[in-house]
């Protein structure tokens, strides 16, 4: 089809269905409205763009010339390719994979870059004058082709909260996995892939990745599988493969002739239901799949989305009988499944153990205090349900007074639960409003033992999730106790408060704060201790420090260019891309350190990076030799 239009575009036949063609384009895009997050500023400033040719397509097509001549006919059918071009590119941010347009921000940036200039040459070689456009539409193409350029020069617009979280989830480092279980809830709900829904929908669309990409197994389609299986597994939707789709029942593997009807089917499996109950929004599901969902700590209704009302399950006996006498007339026979009144016995003693263990916090009697606690501590490791139950129970408040306690063990003891209750979102905020933030930098400050002084630093990364906690943690003085750990700490202290420290300085305060309090030293040190095994996580707090005036100032002096070039050279390839990323950051700022870094031999290294490194390591090298070409030419 798109080849007999360029034939009809080539041949001057029928310009009015060619124009046509091309405003449908632009109709067509205007039409997306669900663009991913991490592109979705990109998309809607493409979008307003390609908008702005209307009027043009509309004079055209309304002109009083019969037909166009061939040079105008070539550049209205450039016009069309890079529109196609554009509108390829919006389909694929409004539905492709979240995670893999998250993953590769940078290659989707290089493919709007390309767009842009498409669209721009197409602008540059339209024979306006020719087509008899009028003065105010030539000038707003003008406008739009100064647009164009711009964007084409616009720097890196990547998350750098997304960059780094996904950095941490695929660092070899042996981190605290509570932090792991926190950041794998932040990009959940970050990349909108909390519901079930919307996880069946990414895992069509990384399916159809795969297909696409012939099963290519790159790094980042590996990437992309592992971390949606793990958002399948904090949803409480664990599965064998990621990739596993609940789009065929084991019910239709069995009897593959028969069409169950769809009311019989649980939407959250699609299997044919054995003990249908009845939520608050009126949906009815299979017990044991609600009940899984439940359990993982969500209130909604997984088909509608609103939320639950209530959590109480009533038995839908009118479907119950339906399916029974379809079975019947059917010669089906149900799957058996075990009853749930054991896991409902369990609950229920569950929170009568752990109200009693909330009651002992108020006990007089000090190993009482120690016991409660202990437990506490050992429940809201276990699993979401627990974390859940002790919060509902009352559990946090009085956890909070015991951040005080006098007894180190205690304290201890009190934080660790703390950090363990934070991974729940809710949770998160509520320990926040009791007033804990200052209990667990003094603890950060003070602590007898490295384990007590490592849990709170733990504790305040996942508290500092939430951007008011991150400034609570600022202005509660938490930045310096987290500094001087990163000074002083052992491996493990030092990789907590880096984690916490790079979250913290994703506000502009904390910023200033972390490097007043002498953050860039101890970063610097870390990159020369290779034992350490944290140069990824420190160039990556350096790169969002070098906005601010006093970090570029102690990043910028020559030992420093030279230690980066050391990196560039001999570093691992993840190194590698940190650290290019960070000298072009620098070099952006303050060309000195660009030449600087010429002098140390950069240039053959980062000619080596772009045509072998990692994907965003190619695209760094490139932006920063093409930095390095203009500098070279500067008086």
């Amino acid at each position: 089809m798109e080849r007999m239009s360029v034939a009809r575009l080539v041949e001057g036949r029928d310009d009015g269905v060619a124009v046509e063609e091309l405003m449908e384009v632009i109709e067509a895009v205007g039409g997306y409205g669900a663009f991913r997050r991490t592109q979705k500023k990109e998309c809607l400033n493409l979008v307003r763009k390609l908008t702005l040719l209307t009027p043009l397509l509309e004079e055209v097509r309304d002109g009083e010339t019969a037909s166009l001549g061939g040079r105008e006919l070539r550049s209205l059918g450039s016009l069309k390719k890079a529109l196609l071009s554009a509108k390829k590119l919006l389909k694929y941010c409004n539905y492709g994979s979240k995670i893999w347009l998250a993953l590769e921000t940078e290659a989707i940036m290089c493919r709007f870059h390309s767009v842009y200039d498409k669209l721009s040459q197409a602008l540059e070689d339209l024979p306006c004058e020719e087509m008899g456009i009028s003065v105010e539409v030539v000038e707003q193409v003008e406008l739009l082709r100064t647009q164009l350029k711009r964007a084409k020069r616009r720097t890196d617009t990547q998350d750098i909260e997304l960059a780094m979280d996904m950095m941490v989830l695929f660092s070899k480092r042996d981190h605290d996995a509570s932090a792991d279980s926190a950041i794998l809830e932040r990009l959940a709900s970050k990349l909108g892939l909390r519901t079930l829904a919307e996880l069946k929908a990414e895992t069509l669309a990384v399916r159809k990745l795969l297909k696409e990409r012939n099963g290519h197994n790159s790094e980042s389609t590996q990437r992309t599988v592992h971390i949606l299986g793990e958002f399948k597994r904090i949803a409480g939707l664990e599965s064998p493969n990621a990739l596993d789709l609940p789009a065929q029942s084991k019910s239709f593997q069995r009897c593959p002739s028969l069409i169950i009807p769809d009311e019989f089917l649980c939407p959250i499996t699609l299997e044919i239901m054995t003990d249908p109950v009845i939520v608050a929004t009126g949906q009815t599901y299979e017990r044991e799949s609600i009940q899984k969902w439940l359990d993982a700590n969500h209130r909604t209704c997984p088909k509608t989305g609103q939320v639950l009302a209530h959590v109480s399950l009533a038995p839908n006996y009118a479907i119950r009988n339906l399916i029974l006498q379809w079975c019947e007339a059917n010669s089906y026979e149900l799957p058996k499944r075990e009853a749930c009144v054991v896991s409902d016995s369990t609950t229920t003693e569950l929170k009568q153990e752990i109200s009693s263990l909330v009651q002992g916090l108020s006990t007089c009697h000090i190993d009482g205090k120690r016991k409660a606690i202990s437990k506490l501590r050992k429940l809201s490791k276990e699993n979401p349900e627990n974390r859940v139950v002790i919060a509902n129970c009352g559990g946090i408040p009085p956890l909070v007074k015991h951040l005080s306690h006098p007894e180190s063990k205690i304290q201890e003891e009190t934080v660790t639960a703390l950090l363990n209750l934070s991974i729940n979102e809710a949770n998160k905020r509520l320990i926040g409003a009791e007033g804990a933030i200052p209990g667990i930098i003094k603890i950060l400050q003070t602590g007898t033992t490295p384990e007590a002084r490592e849990n709170s630093a733990a504790a305040l990364f996942s508290l500092s999730m939430l951007d008011e906690n991150k400034e609570m943690i600022g202005s509660a003085k938490g930045v310096p106790p987290l500094v001087a750990l990163l000074k002083h700490g052992s491996p493990r202290g030092k990789k907590d408060a880096a984690t916490a420290l790079f979250n913290l300085s994703l506000s502009q305060a904390n910023k200033s704060r972390a490097v007043r309090a002498g953050i860039i030293p101890p970063l610097l040190r870390i990159l020369k201790d290779k034992s350490l095994n944290m140069v990824d996580e420190a160039l990556s707090i350096l790169l969002l420090l070098a906005s601010h005036p006093e970090g570029l100032r102690e990043m910028g002096t020559l030992p420093f260019i030279e230690n980066l070039v050391a990196i560039i050279r001999d570093g691992t390839p993840k190194n590698k891309e940190c650290a290019t990323s960070l000298l072009l950051a620098l070099g952006l700022n303050n060309s000195s350190l660009t030449l600087a870094a010429l002098q140390y031999g950069v240039y053959d290294h980062l000619m080596e990076i772009r045509s072998s490194g990692t994907n965003r390591a190619q695209r760094k090298a490139s932006s920063l030799l093409q930095h390095m070409s203009n500098c070279e030419h500067i008086p």
